[in-house]
């Protein structure tokens, strides 16, 4: 019989996160799985408070049934698996503290967790099932994303877009769907796949919108392809799919590339700092040319960051950011906070973007283009940056790796601090209670039913009973 899939690239990748077994994954794979959900658990938490995941949580409460298997960690109500994921996936991309993968400038985890564990949740599944879904949707979403390009990603949200199809193979896997179901699948994932970048210009909410509906859309497009529901075959590559509408450079060969010998997950990078990543090669390169000189912030005239080109596409159109997360996404306002606090973290974004000499070194920092920064990106995300000082000197610094990256990356100890962190900024749990919840987060691959994590607190029983 011949092999249908010879060829199309998009069922090739459907049978493989269709056909993926835990016993295919690497050990030290299967490790890299659990320290980014740990970190992601911590980005999640970060939500809570925060308007428009307040708001998308309202609406989810409005819409959604009072209960349910799946939890929704911000204020631990329980609700379906698509309102979990929904409101999940948008409160895990609010803090920008989520992980990354470089070469296809994708943030999996906002995307691929909300539905592996609110479907892992509603079916009782196994850790190790759990996982496996989480490394399907995880290659997949990477190799969408690098397939649909750099000329994509200048006016899409990739996590939008290629996010939709990743929750999908998360999901299917779970479902335990087939190479064909899988991709009935993507292609009603793909045709629901969005997010743009016009938000950014005025600081508008929609960032999280996009992850939350990216992993609840491909929740929903699993689904449906279990009932029969039919996708376009050919939704990633085909004359008016994705890349057609979506793409000038799209590469389908990025889709197969060592599918099931190189393992992307395992190149997935940690964030440090509390901003948008374009910001995170000149953060730390200005954090090292003020430690190796003995600069401090008042020393410092002016600063010019040596950039790629999608660091422009996206940073350049935040000129004087009116919000908390619109600050993010300003190299000028990032930078102010590295060379004020030596930080750029969630109390030194809430509290200080707005100060005045936060303002006035902002408009002492520009960003220029680099030739060689902007060839190695997106695999290798180089920060350079160009300090002069008041007194007259020229001081430059350079950083091959930032803070997280795979060769500098974060240690579990850091990554248990930094879910402390940002539960603690936020107020989401307590000291006590991730004392009990972090071991039972590392041991999450060892589970033999999935249930809920976080027990709800008096208040939040209290709160259900009365609507």
């Amino acid at each position: 019989m011949r092999d249908e899939r010879k060829g199309h690239p998009g069922a090739e990748l459907a049978a493989f996160a269709a056909g993926l077994r835990f016993e295919d994954i690497p050990a030290d794979v299967v490790a890299r799985a659990v320290d980014l959900f740990v970190d992601w658990t911590g980005s999640a938490l970060a939500g809570k408070g925060v308007r428009p995941v307040e708001s998308m949580a309202g609406f989810a409460r409005s819409m959604g049934p009072g209960g349910g298997a799946c939890e929704i960690l911000i204020d631990r109500s329980t609700s379906s698996p698509l309102f979990a994921a929904l409101v999940n996936g948008a409160s895990s991309h609010v803090a920008e503290q989520d992980d990354v993968h470089n070469g296809s400038v994708f943030h999996p985890a906002a995307v691929v967790f909300p539905a592996a564990l609110a479907l892992a949740q509603a079916h009782r599944a196994s850790g190790e099932e759990f996982v496996t879904a989480v490394v399907a949707g995880y290659e997949v979403g990477i190799r969408v994303g690098e397939f649909l390009g750099r000329s994509h990603y200048k006016i899409f949200h990739t996590t939008g877009t290629a996010g939709t199809i990743a929750a999908a193979a998360a999901a299917g896997r779970l479902l335990g769907l087939s190479p064909e179901t899988m991709l009935d699948a993507f292609g009603s994932a793909g045709t629901q796949a969005a997010g743009l970048w016009e938000f950014l210009r005025d600081g508008a909410d929609s960032k999280p919108l996009h992850t939350g509906k990216a992993a609840a859309n491909g929740l929903t497009a699993a689904y449906l392809a279990k009932d029969g529901f039919t996708g376009g075959k050919q939704i990633l590559e085909g004359l008016q799919g994705m890349a057609a509408g979506m793409s000038s450079d799209a590469d389908p060969a990025r889709l197969t590339y060592r599918l099931g010998a190189r393992w992307a997950l395992a190149e997935t990078s940690f964030k440090f700092h509390a901003s948008c990543r374009h910001t995170h090669p000149a953060a730390d390169a200005l954090l090292m040319a003020m430690r190796d000189n003995g600069l401090a912030m008042a020393d410092i005239a002016s600063v010019t960051a040596r950039v790629h080109q999608g660091a422009i596409d996206v940073l350049g159109p935040v000129v004087a950011p009116t919000s908390v997360h619109q600050a993010k996404f300003s190299m000028g306002t990032t930078l102010g906070l590295i060379a004020a606090f030596g930080r750029a973290g969630m109390i030194e974004f809430d509290q200080a973007y707005a100060r005045q000499d936060i303002a006035a070194f902002r408009a002492c920092v520009r960003m220029e283009l680099d030739e060689e920064v902007d060839r190695a990106y997106p695999v290798r995300w180089i920060g350079k940056v160009a300090v002069e000082t008041v007194d007259g000197r020229h001081v430059e610094a350079r950083v091959d790796e930032p803070k997280g990256d795979p060769g500098n990356t974060l240690s579990r100890e850091e990554i248990e601090a930094k879910v402390r962190g940002l539960a603690a900024f936020s107020g989401a749990a307590a000291p006590a209670e991730l004392d009990k919840l972090l071991p039972r987060l590392w041991a999450i691959g060892e589970s033999e039913a999935i249930g809920i994590l976080m027990p709800a607190r008096e208040e939040t029983r209290a709160g259900m009973a009365a609507e």
